[in-house]
């Protein structure tokens, strides 16, 4: 599995304490409100708006709170405006790192985020440094009480997926980003229980941590994860799974 679909795994089991839910609902409603201003408040026209939405409701978002970004976003409210950034960089051993931002103060962020790297064994790198290693995919994971990996397969190769795998607790599903909706659609349809689902940065080879450089790696995911103007982080690290239950344990 790779280690972002590992981290999602993790974070997923955390218990959300009400600081950490409103920074997650704040982080979902600055999203809705850039895919409104870039694309327009109408949901069946705009893909961005419509994967935020998924998102704010996956969070348990407020509607009167989606329904203000909204219209913040289409100009109804007034705006404010983000710049949408991605900073890319290197954590313990080399693992490459992309951080996705979105900020009313580019001088600020740029200041905490290469902090954050640094404080962690990381360092920043240029445009280009470690963005090829990426590719932009869907991955719907797929809880194995909820089908058997034949049910999964059927249905999710049939809806237009291109791999099914296992995942150790689920099953992941990857699909390209225009068949990520078709996927997700089918699968919920046919009432199979997703553990997650979004379009998201896989990367194509992947970094193997020991413990140490493990504990590192994921204080400083947390790390950026916490910071209010990052939006998303993606890392190709691999960490052994009974490793990765101790440290988040």
């Amino acid at each position: 599995m790779s280690g972002h679909s590992k981290w999602s795994t993790i974070k997923r089991k955390k218990a959300l304490i009400d600081a950490k839910r409103s920074k997650v609902w704040t982080k979902v409603l600055k999203e809705i409100q850039v895919a409104a201003r870039m694309g327009g408040g109408d949901v069946g026209g705009n893909p961005r708006l419509r994967l935020a939405l998924d998102k704010a409701r996956g969070a348990n978002v407020p509607k009167d709170a989606i329904d203000r970004s909204i219209k913040k976003g289409s100009g109804e409210l007034g705006d404010v405006h983000y710049d949408e950034i991605t900073y890319e960089g290197y954590g313990p051993a080399g693992v490459a790192v992309l951080v996705e931002i979105m900020t009313d103060n580019r001088n600020r962020t740029d200041g905490e985020i290469r902090n954050i790297f640094e404080r962690h064994g990381g360092n920043l790198g240029g445009s280009g440094s470690v963005a090829w290693i990426f590719k932009k995919r869907g991955l719907i994971l797929v809880e194995k009480a909820a089908a058997n990996e034949e049910r999964v397969m059927e249905l999710a190769i049939d809806a237009g997926a291109d791999d099914v795998r296992d995942g150790g607790e689920v099953w992941e599903v990857e699909t390209d980003p225009s068949s990520y909706e078709t996927v997700r659609k089918k699968l919920e349809g046919e009432k199979v229980a997703l553990a997650s689902a979004e379009v998201t940065m896989v990367p194509d080879n992947r970094v193997r941590l020991d413990e140490g450089k493990a504990q590192t790696m994921l204080r400083l995911m947390d790390a950026l994860e916490e910071n209010d103007d990052v939006q998303n982080v993606y890392a190709n690290f691999d960490i052994d799974d009974s490793v990765l239950e101790r440290l988040s344990g």
